[in-house]
């Protein structure tokens, strides 16, 4: 009996997590595409600056 409900939790949390991970990646798309490209490089620039990578 546990070792049932413990394989229906699990899968039941790989489900949830691939939902959410394709939700957010839905939305990552969605929003850089409805963004002029001069916001979307610029927040892009101050991000690679923020974390210490060249970009010149």
């Amino acid at each position: 009996m546990t070792t049932q409900t413990q394989t229906a939790s699990t899968a039941r949390a790989g489900i949830l997590s691939a939902v959410f991970a394709a939700a957010l990646g839905l939305g990552i798309i969605t929003l850089a595409g409805h963004v002029q490209a001069s916001a979307l490089h610029d927040a892009a620039h101050d991000v690679r600056h923020a974390t210490g990578f060249p970009c010149h």
